[in-house]
Order: structure tokens, then C-alpha cells, then sequence
């Protein structure tokens, strides 16, 4: 009989650990990884880690050289979503595998700032308190190939979000902003503002789904 993988996750954040287990029940799930905890996983002899969620903008994000000690020892590294996909496009030559639309981006250099996939999330919990820029994008892309908004529109608004700093990024504010700038009016802000209730494209949610399958079918 075939040995059970050993799976370690890092998520939290893009997916609750709770909806990853409905996917991949047998995976040990950790919050967002910070530097130290892939040296402290090697320690454990994983078959495989996958990278979701992480720690941004300080000493405190994971490390290229741990990933690459975790390779280097037999370890097979996932990355999507978030933090993963990021260090999944710097080191994917060097055998780590990166998974989804965002690792992607990342890798053609569509996207080139963690600022993309950065959020402020509740300490606790681990989940997000803040919009994430490429839901921005990927949501208000959506509106204008639905005609809600014109692509002059789009780009304006979009452009807001990238100077907006990431903890206070979200739909309710931009939309505010977008009032003041005359982009849109108080009535329309209101009408998009409502279909982004109903319909916001969470990419980094479905990136992770992704990642999770992809560790699930054991596929490398």
C-alpha cells in the first residue's frame, strides 16, 4: 500500500483553512508562512509544502534561501495565490512550482509588486481586512466587459487603487474617491458598488483552489 503524503500548507488568508479541508482533508494547514517556519518544516521530512499565504513588507517574509533548502532536500514546493506565487516567479527555475493566473502574471511580468496580493489581515483569524489589488482589477475588468463602467473608467478607478495604500484599499473608498474625482457619479458609484457585492472576482481565492487540486491530484 502506498504511503500517505505528508502535506503542509500555508494559507489562510486567500482560503480559511476550513474550505481548504473541504478539498484536502489529510493536508496540515499553518498560517501564513514568515521566515523560519520552511527551515522548522524540513525539520518534519514533508513530501510536499504548498506556499499560499505569507508575511509582506518586512524582515519577517519568508526567505529565498529556505525554499530552496526545502528543494534541495527532496521536497516538492507549490506556490500560488499570494506570497507562494511571488517566490514561485523567482525561483521556478530552481524547481519550485508555481500554480494559478497570478503566479503567471507574475512570471511575464504582468504584475512586478508584491503590492498586487498584499493585504492587512486580523492577526487572529488570519483573514483579510483589506482588498487585494488584483481582485481590483480582475472585478473591475468584469464591470466594463458587462458595460457597468467604460474602460476609461476602469483604468481611472484602477489607478486610484495603486496609489491607495494597501491596508485601506477597498471598494467602498475607491468608489468614494472616484466620486470626488468626478469619475463616476454619486448614482453610478452606488449601481457599481451593488454589482460588486454580487459579483467580485476573488483571484487569489481561486488561484489557491487551484494549488490545493493541484497538490490533491499529486500531480508535480
Amino acid at each position: 500500500m502506498e504511503k500517505e503524503r505528508r502535506i503542509i500548507i500555508y494559507t489562510g488568508t486567500s482560503i480559511t483553512h476550513e474550505d481548504a479541508r473541504k478539498i484536502l482533508p489529510s493536508a496540515d494547514y499553518r498560517p501564513p508562512v514568515r521566515r523560519g517556519n520552511i527551515l522548522e518544516a524540513i525539520r518534519e521530512e514533508p513530501d510536499v509544502i504548498g506556499i499560499i499565504d505569507g508575511i509582506f513588507f518586512n524582515r519577517a517574509a519568508v526567505g529565498h534561501r529556505e525554499i530552496l533548502e526545502a528543494i534541495k532536500s527532496g521536497i516538492t514546493v507549490f506556490g500560488g495565490a499570494s506570497m507562494g506565487a511571488l517566490r514561485a516567479s523567482e525561483l521556478d527555475r530552481h524547481g519550485m512550482i508555481g500554480i494559478g493566473t497570478i503566479y503567471q502574471r507574475y512570471q511575464n511580468e504582468t504584475y512586478t509588486s508584491d503590492d498586487e496580493v498584499a493585504v492587512i489581515i486580523d492577526p487572529e483569524s488570519c483573514k483579510p481586512l483589506s482588498t487585494p489589488l488584483v481582485n481590483i482589477r480582475e472585478t473591475l475588468h468584469k464591470a466594463a466587459a458587462e458595460h457597468l463602467i467604460k474602460p476609461v473608467e476602469e483604468s481611472e478607478i484602477v489607478k486610484i487603487a495603486r496609489e491607495t495604500y494597501y491596508p485601506e484599499r477597498n471598494y467602498q473608498k475607491l468608489l468614494e474617491k472616484a466620486t470626488e474625482k468626478t469619475i463616476l457619479t454619486r448614482e453610478r458609484a452606488k449601481e457599481l458598488h451593488r454589482y460588486i457585492e454580487g459579483h467580485e472576482v476573488d483571484l487569489k481565492r481561486d488561484d489557491a483552489i487551484k494549488l490545493i487540486k493541484r497538490i490533491k491530484s499529486g500531480a508535480q
